[in-house]
């Protein structure tokens, strides 16, 4: 078997390559460089840091499985974080599986109890510097419900268009709609609602 001889300055591809051929030293610079970024994104969906690690070394154990099917096509960065998406998808499904069908229930008959709450009326992240954003945003993306955070993290965070975003989520492409709607209005008045918060411990 040929090793890479340099690899911790080796591109991803030429890891991917050498991995496919049973170099698990290659592998293990992949997880090296990826593995915050994965544990990020895996927290980011299921907001547990426990379940998070978990999810990301089976998201982790998946890949190596699946090696051969990465082609390039993306990044292996992207690659990889899809993965993880379907993993934390997986999860939360087997998790909230009677959650998913309720909040369902509730915006296709009431449109959602975020329709009781008021528009935010002010811009929430004027004058924010990039760290405080980043905090004041996480912070209001816990407060969500699952759906709600996961609908938003695959549109907007991973650009994917609303018919992935329905094949992901097993769901009709009006659900993906309703729920961004209402998930970015939730958003929306969370972000107000911490600026007040703000602005009275001033």
């Amino acid at each position: 078997m040929t090793r890479i001889s340099d690899t911790a300055n080796a591109a991803d591809e030429e890891l991917v390559q050498s991995a496919c051929r049973g170099d698990r030293e290659a592998f293990e610079e992949l997880v090296h460089r990826h593995r915050d970024k994965i544990y990020t994104r895996a927290f980011s969906m299921v907001r547990n840091p426990d379940d998070a690690f978990d999810l990301s070394q089976e998201a982790w154990i998946k890949a190596w499985q699946r090696l051969e099917q990465f082609h390039g096509d993306s990044s292996f960065a992207t690659w990889m974080t899809r993965i993880t998406i379907n993993v934390c998808l997986d999860f939360l499904r087997r998790q909230k599986r009677a959650y998913f069908e309720s909040t369902e229930t509730l915006e296709e008959t009431v449109g959602g109890v975020e329709r009781l709450l008021p528009p935010a009326e002010v811009d929430p992240l004027e004058g924010l510097e990039r760290e405080e954003l980043r905090q004041r945003i996480d912070a209001a993306m816990a407060g969500l419900s699952d759906v709600h955070r996961t609908v938003l993290i695959l549109h907007e965070y991973e650009g994917l268009e609303y018919k992935e975003v329905a094949r992901r989520m097993k769901c009709s492409l009006g659900t993906v709609m309703s729920r961004l709607f209402y998930a970015r209005r939730n958003l929306a008045a969370r972000l107000a609602d911490l600026k007040k918060e703000r602005e009275h411990e001033h």
